[in-house]
């Protein structure tokens, strides 16, 4: 059973639920998640382009959407501590942390840090690519990190029982964070940039420093951050990202954070991260193929003991050291 620490579906339930649908989860992403073995996921509020126009409204839409589905939806039940998390798996229940993908919504209004809070997101990731009031996203071409309301919002975050995740800032970013946390943060979906040299991956300097944090990455299964090269956007080479960081990092740093597309078609959110037509991987295209990849890690020579932390147990460790 598998942990994904990053999946957009609440992008999905709110465009169909915007339009009159119900139940979206049951009945467009159950059958995938139970057939791929999910056991639980980190569910993004993520204002995707082209609703980034007016960042409030698209959150107050998201926020609006999800609260309805999660009042019909008995698959799953969202959890907000490592114990509701167990419970959960051990009611039969995919369980669902809220987490929060860019944060500009708030702009410099550090009083929105408790609004999330109370609505039950216990993650976040400050930027999505932009820059914002807290910090530069990775694909925003600014060479300055966090602001100093950024650094507040971090440190307010923490003491909450918030778990802060990376994946998105710029590397000034990442180094500014690393210079104040206080607990162990994640890259929920990021991979090695010695392997594929995109702004979006970690360096083997940020690997090591989430190791020296007790922090997990999660692994990308988007194609342009597995290799340039199409043939070579393979789950078998998300493996030798995998390989690489263990390599760096230890097995105890290393997780799933899919970062599955194949809901999303609307071409204005896709055209501001591929060109390729399609964001999808080789054999890795959604959640169902999961088990791809941990086929790849058997055939490597990986025990079964190390499979099943890179499965979910690194990702629960931080979950309770993080959020409690």
């Amino acid at each position: 059973m598998y942990f994904d620490a990053h999946s957009d579906i609440w992008c999905d339930v709110t465009t169909r639920r915007l339009n009159g649908e119900t139940n979206v989860f049951d009945r467009c992403h159950l059958e995938r998640l139970r057939k791929g073995g999910v056991e639980g996921s980190i569910f993004v509020i993520w204002v995707d382009p082209p609703y980034d126009v007016d960042y409030v409204k698209r959150t107050e839409q998201i926020m609006a959407a999800a609260k309805a589905e999660i009042a019909e939806c008995q698959a799953f039940r969202i959890v907000h501590t490592y114990d509701e998390m167990m419970k959960a798996n051990a009611d039969g229940k995919i369980y669902i942390f809220i987490g929060i993908e860019g944060m500009a919504a708030m702009g410099k209004d550090l009083s929105w840090i408790d609004r999330y809070y109370n609505f039950g997101c216990r993650h976040g990731i400050l930027t999505w690519n932009e820059a914002n009031e807290l910090g530069a996203g990775a694909l925003s071409g600014k060479d300055y990190g966090l602001t100093e309301t950024g650094k507040e919002a971090v440190r307010r975050m923490q003491e909450k029982g918030m778990m802060l995740d990376v994946s998105h800032l710029n590397e000034a970013g990442f180094w500014d964070l690393m210079k104040i946390t206080k607990k162990p943060f994640i890259a929920s979906h990021s991979n090695s940039r010695a392997l594929c040299d995109v702004p979006r991956n970690l360096t083997d300097d940020q690997l090591r420093a989430i190791r020296d944090v007790n922090g997990v990455v999660g692994l990308n299964a988007f194609n342009l951050f597995i290799d340039d090269d199409p043939a070579n956007q393979t789950v078998q080479r998300l493996a030798e990202h995998a390989a690489h960081m263990i390599d760096v990092m230890g097995i105890d740093h290393v997780g799933c954070g899919f970062d599955f597309f194949e809901f999303i078609d609307n071409p204005d959110t896709m055209g501001t991260m591929t060109d390729t037509g399609s964001p999808c991987t080789k054999g890795l295209a959604n959640a169902s193929e999961i088990p791809n990849i941990f086929a790849c890690f058997e055939k490597m020579g990986m025990s079964k003991e190390d499979m099943e932390k890179i499965a979910r147990l690194n990702f629960q460790r931080v979950v309770k050291d993080a959020i409690g």
